[in-house]
């Protein structure tokens, strides 16, 4: 069996894709349909492992939303910035090479026959792919050898929704100057447009859908409103606002610095949501609030490079000052590299090649290795003896004599360290907050406001509500319709209801 594809690539970057292909995916199953989501290439420091290796983040979500367990076929090709000019390269879950930016473009076409074996392996599976394009349809400097937007539909051969934020403002030149620049092949392959983000009525924009329409021959597939459920989801990429509630007697404050290369900071959504925690991510410039019931510092791409840039914002004094108030700090995967009293990476696994001074709140020294652990993992806290289930993505070893304080045991192989008086705590572990007994036991152990509040139903009622927006706000069997077999387009897409999106 050969599935029906439709792709959902944006005018622009964080334009909505990635909640929408999860929303999308989630409608599809309630009409009974096996569905798979996919991305061919993506560009994240939010990975999630899975079998066989690590993806994107958000396609770990939509793999939820579709009720599927998600693979590296998902997510073929995922790139990892380490600076503003180099990338880690993963192909099918494994990380293939570090690449500056011209290498990597200059590259792509040879990426492609990875991301059309995972693309046709998804096919032969599944009724319907759901695709996500990355970034914007029309940077036509990128296109060639394109393996992201344009270049995986032709080369496919399957159909477009665009999607165009109207929060961004100039939703019209978005939606018309990208079907101005797309080639002739490209625009054929266009079968409507969606607008999201809409605040108001949306028949506000009756007008403005009426130009788009005449200005680029393209249907509206429907306008979709701002969706507050999307808060409660997992972000890819954007480190969420910080909530403007003021503190409230008894809600624990836990602070983390923004560090430049920050990775799987998706690890604080549990603690965001959580209504007894206040939460906060502190910018660059500003100084860690000294009221802090725990400071963490999240993992990083580059360990090194975020630990000098720790230090240039002034945080190391920060952090250095709360532990010796009596503050919690704890470190998740690089920030428990940082924690330790050094760190070798004598063959730039992990960025620039070199070695430097920890911040000293452990005693354990870490040493980067080329090859990568990544891994689900379970186990129990060492303290509590409470259940824990998250994953591993790193490339250091960590040593030292508060090791033999582990943080947990993870089937019989003990994680992470602590300080002799238990304030200072590192970690491999991502995902533990998830584990709702845990977190609720280590909150207490400084708060008295901890809850029984249930992350994984949470994130299932969001999905579902993002879902119900869709489904109200967009005319989904006509879009769901416009889906085809692979290589079925040499011709503009059809807009059309068909027997595929209406035979449950």
């Amino acid at each position: 069996m050969t599935a029906r594809v439709l792709m959902i690539q944006g005018t622009g970057s964080d334009v909505g894709k990635s909640l929408v292909v999860a929303g999308l995916c989630r409608l599809a199953r309630r009409r009974g349909l096996s569905v798979a989501p996919f991305k061919p290439q993506n560009m994240s420091n939010n990975a999630a492992a899975c079998e066989g290796g690590e993806i994107g983040r958000a396609q770990a979500l939509q793999a939820r939303a579709a009720g599927v367990e998600p693979g590296v076929d998902h997510n073929p090709v995922l790139l990892k910035p380490q600076s503003d000019r180099t990338a880690q390269v993963v192909v099918h879950g494994q990380a293939r090479s570090t690449l500056d930016a011209a290498n990597f473009l200059d590259g792509r076409a040879t990426l492609m026959p990875a991301v059309m074996a995972s693309f046709e392996r998804l096919a032969a599976r599944h009724d319907l792919v759901i695709v996500e394009g990355a970034g914007s349809a029309a940077e036509t400097n990128l296109r060639r050898a394109d393996i992201a937007n344009m270049g995986f539909a032709r080369h496919a051969g399957v159909p477009v929704c665009l999607l165009a934020d109207i929060e961004r403002g100039g939703v019209i030149a978005n939606l018309v100057g990208t079907h101005a620049v797309l080639e002739a092949g490209d625009r054929d392959l266009v079968a409507g447009f969606l607008i999201n983000r809409f605040r108001g009525d949306t028949r506000l924009f009756d007008a403005g859908l009426e130009d788009i329409i005449a200005r680029t021959g393209w249907p509206s597939f429907g306008v979709i409103p701002w969706l507050p459920a999307a808060a409660r989801l997992p972000a890819e990429d954007a480190v969420p606002e910080n909530a403007r509630l003021p503190r409230e007697g008894g809600r624990a404050l836990i602070v983390a610095p923004m560090l430049s290369r920050m990775a799987n900071f998706d690890d604080a959504d549990p603690l965001r949501q959580d209504p007894a925690v206040d939460f906060r991510f502190v910018p660059p410039g500003q100084p860690l609030p000294r009221n802090a019931d725990l400071v963490i510092l999240f993992g990083t791409k580059s360990t090194l490079g975020d630990l000098e840039f720790l230090r240039a914002q002034g945080w190391d004094h920060d952090i250095l000052a709360h532990a010796r108030a009596g503050g919690r700090v704890l470190g998740l995967c690089g920030g428990y590299q940082m924690l330790g009293k050094r760190i070798e990476d004598p063959a730039g696994t992990d960025g620039a090649a070199g070695g430097g001074e920890g911040l000293g709140l452990l005693d354990v020294e870490t040493r980067m290795r080329p090859d990568k652990t990544v891994h689900r993992s379970t186990g129990t806290c060492a303290r509590s003896g409470l259940p824990v289930d998250g994953y591993e993505i790193h490339c250091g070893d960590t040593r030292g004599p508060d090791g033999a304080r582990p943080m947990f045991d993870l089937g019989g192989r003990p994680d992470g360290a602590r300080s002799a008086n238990g304030r200072i705590e590192g970690t491999y572990l991502h995902g533990l907050f998830a584990s709702d007994r845990f977190r609720a036991a280590y909150l207490r152990r400084f708060s008295e406001a901890a809850t029984d509040y249930d992350y994984g139903v949470s994130v299932e009622a969001a999905i579902d509500d993002v879902a119900d927006g869709l489904d109200a706000a967009v005319a989904v069997d006509r879009l769901l319709g416009c889906a085809r077999e692979p290589g079925a387009l040499s011709a503009p897409a059809a807009v059309e209801t068909s027997k595929f999106a209406t035979r449950h």
